[in-house]
């Protein structure tokens, strides 16, 4: 999963000063469907302060200001015009069910295309599922790495082949372009943002209030339609639970296909189908959201952090955080653990 971290937009107060809150847009067109609509209210909505103060401001607009007919047949009215794409913060686009041309490279309307160059410079640009062909027919996704939902991936790619396309991951974060697959992976895309601005605690009261993991596993690859195995083929599941259980101790793949109790290449070959990546990639990616959470949540060395989450040796931990986030161990903690703001000091 593409990660890039960006400095923080931290809302965090001082000496009980209200929080600025980030201004979120969401553009709703024609044929918006209402679920991936609601979800960046329903999310965001669900982050508040140590005072209960909301960080988040959120606000539904159109491109011109009228209602649009989703999907299911309703019209939503919308509390903005184009005015709340030029003044947010992060502008989020939803899918559409009711511009086929883009599916072709097509071009977007001319009141869309007017709105989307009114976004100010420097906001944060976000797509839900094949709300990315908006962004993408607008030239906001050319040379970048994105995704979109994976049925719709070859289309995209013919439609757009200037786009970087990974079906095979929930989203991708780009920096201050960001895309997410189908449906519920935008549930997964605005956590990751909730997270990436004030830190997991925040994610992870998000998720509770919307009863929704804070991190799923793997990628999309796992949704893909396959037949449906032999109920007597055996499962990966167990053996992850077990890894989870052990992320501090030296865990060869020898040693995962043990506890499955399958010979090399089937555990990888299984594992890889129930979660769209590799053993080795899983337990990369477990530990470090492991001592991500360590690094916002105590104030241990850094070396012990690397230790607890089997990375073996601070400089390891220091190079796979570089590779995934782009910062060092230390200036994660400064920007997302208020531990990191005490004065306690990690390396």
């Amino acid at each position: 999963m593409s990660e890039t971290t960006a400095a923080p937009e931290n809302a965090r107060s001082r000496a009980g000063k209200a929080p600025a809150r980030h201004r979120i847009a969401v553009l709703a067109l024609p044929g918006v469907p209402p679920f991936e609509l609601g979800i960046p209210s329903r999310v965001f909505g669900s982050v508040h302060d140590a005072e209960g103060r909301p960080l988040y401001e959120v606000t539904v607009c159109t491109a011109d200001g009228a209602p649009v007919l989703s999907d299911a047949g309703f019209h939503v009215q919308p509390a903005a015009g184009p005015e709340a794409l030029a003044a947010a913060d992060t502008v989020i686009v939803p899918p559409t069910h009711a511009m086929p041309e883009l599916g072709r490279g097509g071009p977007l309307p001319a009141e869309v295309t007017a709105a989307i160059a009114g976004i100010r410079p420097g906001a944060r640009l976000v797509s839900i599922c094949t709300g990315s062909y908006v962004l993408a027919a607008a030239g906001l996704l050319d040379g970048r790495p994105a995704t979109t939902h994976w049925n719709l991936a070859p289309e995209f790619r013919r439609a757009y082949p200037r786009v970087k396309v990974d079906e095979d991951v929930l989203f991708v974060d780009d920096g201050d372009v960001l895309t997410s697959a189908g449906v519920a992976a935008g549930v997964d895309l605005c956590l990751h943002m909730i997270r990436r601005d004030h830190g997991a605690a925040a994610a992870n009261q998000a998720a509770r209030m919307c009863v929704v993991p804070p991190w799923r596993d793997g990628g999309q690859a796992q949704y893909i339609d396959r037949p449906v195995p032999d109920p007597t083929v055996a499962s990966t599941t167990a053996t992850r639970a077990w890894a989870l259980e052990h992320l501090g101790e030296p865990l060869s793949l020898a040693q995962l296909a043990e506890h499955a109790r399958m010979s090399l290449r089937s555990f990888t070959r299984r594992f890889r189908d129930e979660v769209g990546m590799t053993p080795v990639q899983w337990l990369t990616a477990q530990r470090l959201e492991l001592a991500k959470q360590l690094l916002e949540t105590s104030d241990l060395p850094v070396d012990l952090v690397a230790h607890r989450a089997g990375f073996g040796s601070a400089n390891s931990l220091r190079a796979h955080m570089r590779a995934a986030v782009g910062v060092s161990p230390a200036a994660y903690r400064r920007a997302f653990s208020p531990v990191g703001h005490s004065g306690l000091r990690g390396r």
